[in-house]
């Protein structure tokens, strides 16, 4: 995710874009050098935190990268983020290409 980030650094400094994250992802992104609304770690609900935004229509896309050969110890969590980007038509990010192509519409 950081490498993703500092690719589009430019970007993602625009004051008009705001950026939330889970608490780990969080931290690393700050390190990265950008403001982020940090929420708490996946795995203690910031995955939920981050879905509650999404329905409230505060969030409008998602970049979550993820390994597909592991779990996580939150997958219902992250599969629910998922579906509600489905149910609420949030356009989903899951690897590298699919973010690129999003952020390039930005």
């Amino acid at each position: 995710m950081v490498g993703f980030i500092k690719d589009h650094i430019e970007l993602f400094q625009q004051k008009s874009i705001n950026l939330i994250a889970t608490g780990t992802t969080g931290s690393h992104v700050e390190r990265a050098g950008l403001e982020v609304e940090r929420m708490l770690s996946g795995p203690y609900g910031g995955d939920a935190q981050i879905a509650s935004r999404l329905v409230e229509g505060k969030v409008q896309m998602v970049i979550f990268f993820r390994d597909p050969l592991g779990k996580h110890p939150h997958e219902v969590d992250v599969n629910m983020l998922m579906r509600l980007c489905d149910v609420h038509n949030i356009p989903l990010a899951t690897n590298v290409a699919a973010a690129a192509r999003l952020v390039s519409t930005l």
